[in-house]
């Protein structure tokens, strides 16, 4: 028989991840590659390693995560996202908990958009008076 597994789609800034639980014993794969090797950051480690510290379900479920887009922070944020929303498909009594520290929200803040006549989003070219 094939293993109950449990999905979640977690996004952050622009970055989107597919994350599968499986019953298992807490092994975290990102795109093929180990929790250890894809984060250099133990920051960001503790940040996709959270929803299971608030659920105390550490070591419970093995993750299968495939992201791409962004960077790393929005990578982990999306992972920590995903994660939290298919930890709650397996255990719906969890939902209070996980929603309580914020990880079921999604993130809404973008990068606001570069306009004309400004060198960054808010940033003018230098005032010279002479």
């Amino acid at each position: 028989m094939a293993k109950e597994q449990y999905l979640g789609t977690g996004r952050r800034k622009s970055s989107v991840a597919r994350v599968r639980l499986t019953q298992g014993t807490g092994t975290i794969t990102i795109n093929g590659r180990d929790i250890e090797e894809y984060f250099g950051y133990e920051t960001l480690k503790i940040l996709v390693r959270s929803p299971f510290e608030i659920a105390e379900r550490v070591g419970a479920y093995d993750v299968d995560v495939n992201v791409f887009g962004g960077g790393y922070t929005g990578q982990a944020g999306a992972i920590r996202h995903g994660i939290a929303r298919a930890l709650i498909q397996a255990e719906p009594e969890l939902r209070t908990a996980v929603k309580r520290a914020g990880f079921l929200t999604r993130d809404s803040r973008m990068k606001e958009r570069k306009k004309y006549g400004l060198k960054k989003a808010r940033r003018a070219p230098q005032f010279s008076k002479r």
